[in-house]
């Protein structure tokens, strides 16, 4: 059986809501409402027994009288339900299916039942299912999604691709990307329980999507480890993959199992494996947020030297330390460089490697000791990334002359690290990364992800020479 190509589901112009309420606080009602709120280009109904309509919005008695050609259908209906109307779609010419609802074999015996046959199903019509125990798919280019989270906001277009195998993740990760400026979503996909799509059926998707740049995952388990660290290896030859990974503890593990019936895997197994794909892995979402900006922000660095320019020496120390421990250098300027910062730094020991632009900035400025200071650096070829730690007490509009000297000219990854209050770091944050620049409160962070840049960009060129 010839089963249907997953960018025919992403790109899909008709959806219907099985089990979708006359009750507009339902979640089948409400996911037609943000069908409808966010401009999704295509058709769309409801699938209610007793018909009727929700919103404005048509619930046709079954799939038989829907006027259109479906190419989704999300399920909003108990378990046992599930398989009958799963055999209705197959009838229907249904391209995919998205299974929303819980009680699967997370659950145990019986929900492992209707998991089985539903599985069955699917792989004997050549239909495609998300789920179960998911809020399914998104495509901010057309304004598809089957998660009622959604609203305009967050369907935004965006480049990063997200896969995550959790029921409600990926309407949650919409939700919490969309508030940072820049880092909005091209697709999104929920896996859930895999009893059709899993991790590298995915993974092998957005590889070839041309408006995703980067992806994004977060797993539980690998299905087909050997599978999956091809097309892995695929990816990461044109596009970053970043992986969160749940369950790497034994309780999370458990839990796990109990949350979408993953199997346990080898911490150190995986590791072994990611790291011969080439997919990043990130301890956590703050870390994966300020990983993506990065990548999304800022040019591929050509080395391993970073460059700290700072007020404070302990925060310096501090970040020289995370350098050294991720594998990284502290670049040693050339005499150009030192000979361009004696403009501005008078103390020779302050103009090396941390440059200590105190207490030069009170003759000279702010605005000139910093742009003079950036400059020389982004011109050092020793130099392949560059740190500015300072203070956010002087309000936003101080970062303004360095947003017009560098917004779109860096030829390096060049971060800022704000130590202060949390409204005076929230303000300056929210205006240098408007202007492209990544912003950290800690520079051990920006360390960090300038690691994994150039991590990266050794993978790339590896492939390269392939």
């Amino acid at each position: 059986m010839q089963r249907v190509s997953l960018s025919e589901i992403m790109e899909a112009k008709g959806v219907v809501v099985v089990g979708a309420s006359r009750d507009e606080k339902k979640s089948g009602s409400q996911l037609l409402y943000v069908l409808k709120r966010v401009g999704f280009q295509g058709n769309f109904a409801g699938i209610n027994p007793q018909g009727g309509e929700v919103f404005g919005l048509p619930l046709y008695k079954s799939l038989d009288e829907v006027p259109f050609q479906v190419d989704i259908a999300v399920f909003h209906v108990p378990p046992p339900v599930v398989p009958s109307v799963l055999r209705d779609c197959v009838k229907k010419g249904v391209k995919g299916v998205v299974i929303t609802s819980e009680g699967f074999a997370e659950t145990g015996a019986e929900g492992a039942r209707y998991q089985n046959e539903i599985k069955e199903i699917i792989k004997e019509s050549g239909i495609r299912g998300f789920g179960p125990n998911t809020l399914g798919i998104v495509n901010t280019d057309t304004g598809l999604t089957t998660s009622y989270f959604a609203n305009r906001w967050m369907m935004r277009p965006g480049s990063i691709g997200f896969v995550a195998q959790s029921g409600i993740f990926v309407g949650a990760l919409l939700r919490h990307l969309s508030s940072y400026e820049g880092l909005q979503l091209s697709k999104g996909l929920g896996l859930g329980n895999k009893v059709d799509v899993d991790e590298s059926d995915a993974l092998e998707y957005l590889k070839d999507d041309e408006k995703t740049k980067i992806v994004g995952m977060y797993l539980e388990d690998v299905r087909d480890g050997r599978r999956f660290i091809d097309i892995a290896r695929q990816t990461t030859a044109v596009k970053p993959v970043l992986l969160l990974k749940g369950g790497k503890t034994e309780a999370g593990a458990a839990r796990a199992a109990s949350h979408t019936a993953s199997m346990a895997v080898s911490d150190e197994v995986l590791n072994g494996a990611l790291r011969q794909a080439g997919i990043l892995r990130i301890p956590s979402i703050d870390e994966l947020i300020r990983t993506l900006r990065g990548f999304l922000t800022m040019p591929q660095p050509k080395g391993p030297s970073l460059a700290l320019v700072t007020f404070s020496g302990a925060q310096a120390i501090m970040s020289i330390d995370t350098a050294v421990e991720e594998g990284l250098t502290i670049a040693n300027f050339n005499n150009e460089t030192q000979q361009k910062l004696k403009q501005v730094i008078s103390t020779p020991s302050k103009a090396r490697n941390p440059v200590d632009i105190f207490p030069d900035m009170a003759v000279h400025g702010f605005e000139k000791t910093m742009i003079t200071t950036l400059k020389a650096l982004m011109e050092d070829e020793n130099v392949h990334g560059i740190i500015s730690i300072s203070f956010a007490n002087a309000g936003a509009e101080v970062y303004q002359p360095l947003a017009e000297a560098f917004s779109g000219q860096c030829s390096k990854p060049l971060f800022f690290s704000l130590l202060g209050s949390k409204k005076d770091f929230q303000e300056c944050q929210a205006f240098l990364e408007e202007h492209g620049f990544p912003c950290f409160d800690l520079p051990e962070m920006a360390v960090r992800v300038f690691s994994r840049m150039w991590k990266y960009a050794q993978i790339k060129e590896r492939h390269k020479r392939r």
